[in-house]
């Protein structure tokens, strides 16, 4: 009992899924994403041999009899050529890397192993070939080890040998690269695209290739679930646009011109709104702080200067504020570094920090950036 809740207590320190994370859990419930996931980003010749046919997703209540399973991590099993392959495979959704996620994903595995060996599901009297993934779609490169032998000190003299190894596949999502090649023959590939895509026309377009590609009636459910996913991913990237507007759309992947012209407008509708709202903003602590400056230093040439610099240095916090929201919604809460930064920076660096918000894929990369005056 102790034993599980140590590991209860290890696994539950990041923070409970969002509702698009529960839906990014719900994609790799179908074994077709399972299936490209593992045929597109696992590498090794198994695959040429691999039966995706006999994919079958297996029960992991096994963890613990008192608790409730873990939302975030999941296990496949398929037969190559005539063996089994064991998939264990764990999503994490966290915006920075775990460093001790070797460490969780030995005892993860210790633990399914016990229940193959319970089971009997063993081969030529040992355990099966299995594999361990991390599915990661944080914005910060995952720096972290993949073999729990790294996270441990170096060995004392003679000691090395029992220095315990483990190693799990990592698939970092943002940093893959992925083939541009048109249409969609991949559909795990298509949505990891999709959630670096930022223009309506990328998402619209992309959406309608994944429809294509899921036309067949043995696909419906899986086109459902993404087309759930699509929805929370459109608001997430686009958190001010009108999710009623967008609820309209039946169906998001059935073709690009309606769901490309409700992003589009949305989208314009949701850039003036903020611009209006940051320049009300701005105007008003523009005035207020300009005001008083003004006052302090003379009514005549004081409140001249002081309306003027004002104005500017209001317009401009203004701007840093509604900035920062985006932001958030768009790459979670602000580290402090971040925060420091909007509040230093110019009215132009705002502007162009404003208009790369939906292109760049990290919020490093984006604050990275500088404006060239031209």
């Amino acid at each position: 009992m102790k034993r599980h809740k140590a590991l209860n207590d290890l696994h539950h320190g990041p923070t409970m899924p969002s509702a698009h994370d529960s839906h990014y859990k719900l994609l790799f419930s179908h074994p077709e994403m399972v299936r490209d996931l593992l045929v597109g980003f696992v590498p090794g010749d198994w695959s040429k041999i691999a039966q995706f046919d006999t994919l079958e997703r297996v029960n992991a209540s096994y963890v613990s009899d008192q608790e409730r399973q873990r939302h975030d991590d999941m296990v496949w099993r398929l037969k190559v050529g005539p063996r089994w392959l064991w998939v264990y495979l764990l999503l994490e959704f966290q915006s920075q890397p775990d460093e001790w996620m070797a460490v969780r994903m030995m005892a993860y595995v210790s633990l399914l192993s016990q229940h193959l060996i319970k089971e009997g599901q063993l081969d030529q009297g040992k355990l099966p070939a299995l594999i361990p993934i991390v599915l990661y779609n944080g914005g910060r490169p995952w720096r972290s080890p993949t073999d729990v032998e790294d996270c441990f000190a170096p060995s004392l003299p003679g000691l090395a040998p029992f220095r315990p190894q483990l190693r799990y596949h990592l698939i970092d999502e943002a940093r893959l690269q992925l083939s541009s090649a048109p249409g969609v023959h991949n559909v795990a590939s298509a949505l990891f695209q999709l959630e670096r895509s930022n223009t309506p026309t990328d998402i619209a377009h992309l959406a309608a290739a994944v429809g294509n590609a899921l036309q067949a009636p043995e696909h419906q459910q899986l086109r459902r679930a993404v087309n759930l996913w699509l929805r929370r991913l459109i608001q997430r990237k686009m958190p001010d646009i009108a999710a009623a507007e967008l609820d309209q759309i039946d169906d998001l992947l059935k073709g690009p011109t309606m769901l490309e012209e409700t992003l589009e407008r949305l989208y314009t509708e949701a850039i003036e709104k903020g611009l209006a709202k940051g320049r009300s903003i701005g105007l008003s602590q523009g005035r207020s702080e300009g005001l008083s400056q003004g006052l302090s230093q003379g009514l005549s040439q004081g409140l001249s200067q002081g309306l003027s610099a004002g104005l500017s240095q209001g317009l401009s916090r203004g701007a840093s504020q509604i900035l920062a929201r985006l932001l958030e919604q768009r790459f979670g809460p602000l580290p402090e570094w971040a925060s420091q930064r909007l509040q230093s920076a110019s009215s132009p660096q705002l502007e162009h920090w404003a208009d790369q918000l939906f292109t760049a894929s990290t919020l490093e990369t984006l604050l990275a950036s500088q404006h060239l005056a031209g």
